[in-house]
């Protein structure tokens, strides 16, 4: 019995220990991508690949202590463990109670605004600091200018009203931008790009945070089943 209930624990704990590190890698590759992102859009976004990377962390951490507690049948690890995880629950639930008790519909009209007004700068100025990536920005997400090839038309960084940068081309090569011919440049603006892709992340950060959840609550169930039979056992061994 108590093998059996190690070995379920030490499985979930497994998948404890991917989901961090899956995590770490996501953060780490997506930095450059949300935080070109940032200087187009918003300037907080590349905040959000640090935030998954230190979870992940956190998360990898965590689960060696499981493991060990496991391994050498050390109940008090395992308590320890166990209580770490149960805060960690209690404040997600705390956060998401808070959440939906204080959400307001004027906070993401406003964060919309902020996205629209920056990505409309950015590529009116079109300065030589951000020029690289709005570029990268342009080629990644095949799009032009904010709302359409229309802005680079009156972009006064820009400065000509009878071309859009190269990155804006179906097929990107060397001065195809001053042909902008429906069939050559990106219809969709990148303000409409970068919104259907955070909105995608936004929906796998949610999935991912129910799968963590469900591994966490199965964590602490078989950890607790296994601190009480090593108790179990240690009695016995004394009596």
């Amino acid at each position: 019995m108590c093998c059996n209930i190690k070995y379920v624990f030490i499985f979930f704990n497994c998948l404890f220990l991917a989901s961090g590190v899956a995590l770490i890698i996501i953060g780490a590759r997506s930095h450059t991508t949300y935080s070109e992102i940032g200087v187009f859009a918003s300037s907080g976004l590349s905040q959000t690949a640090v935030l998954l990377i230190s979870v992940g962390v956190f998360i990898t951490l965590i689960s060696f202590l499981g493991f060990f507690g496991a391994f050498v049948d050390n109940s008090s690890m395992l308590a320890t463990f166990i209580c770490i995880l149960v805060v960690i629950i209690g404040l997600e639930i705390i956060t998401g109670i808070a959440l939906y008790i204080f959400r307001s519909k004027t906070a993401p009209l406003k964060m919309n605004s902020a996205i629209n007004n920056k990505a409309r700068a950015v590529i009116s100025e079109y300065n030589l600091k951000n020029r690289h990536i709005i570029d990268n920005i342009q080629e990644k997400f095949h799009c032009c200018g904010a709302d359409g090839q229309a802005d680079w038309l009156s972009s006064p960084g820009w400065g000509k009203t009878d071309a859009v940068p190269d990155s804006c081309c179906v097929v990107m090569t060397e001065a195809c931008g001053q042909d902008i011919s429906p069939s050559n440049i990106h219809k969709k603006g990148c303000i409409w790009a970068v919104k259907l892709f955070l909105l995608k992340n936004l929906v796998w950060v949610a999935a991912v945070c129910i799968a963590l959840g469900v591994l966490q609550v199965l964590d602490v169930l078989f950890g607790m089943c296994l601190c009480l039979d090593i108790k179990r056992r240690s009695y016995e061994d004394l009596g």
